[in-house]
């Protein structure tokens, strides 16, 4: 991950789940709280509940790769815990990155970099129209 670095403590993560703002889905819980950095720091957690360990860690590596992929569309500055749920058990990849893409929709930090690259080509073809 380019633009990011893991949460690891435990302080940092119960300081997500207190101070941030969360949304859920079928599939996923997503906390987000705003920091003062340039980088977005992730924690993935997934309970017992949800499987054993193969399971998982197969739902942990699903959601890092989602993340991964698709982390230029995500805004900078961020502290994201993302915590999955029983139902996303048996799901593939794509069910995965689509929970994961809509809850960033919901908390509104996701697809803004298409907005600004459209503003951008417009700029610059206005240029050449001169």
């Amino acid at each position: 991950m380019i633009f990011s670095e893991s949460l690891k403590k435990n302080g940092d993560f119960q300081c997500v789940y207190k101070n941030g703002k969360s949304y859920a889905n079928k599939y996923l819980v997503m906390y987000i709280l705003k920091q003062d950095t340039q980088k977005n720091r992730i924690g993935i957690s997934v309970s017992k509940k949800v499987g054993n360990s193969v399971v998982r860690h197969r739902i942990t590596r699903l959601i890092r790769e989602s993340y991964r992929l698709n982390e230029k569309e995500f805004d900078d500055g961020l502290d994201v815990v993302i915590v999955a749920r029983p139902g996303a058990k048996e799901k593939n990849f794509f069910e995965i990155e689509s929970a994961l893409l809509h809850l960033g929709r919901l908390h509104r930090i996701v697809g803004n970099v298409s907005q600004k690259e459209e503003k951008e080509e417009n700029e610059t073809d206005s240029d050449f129209s001169d």
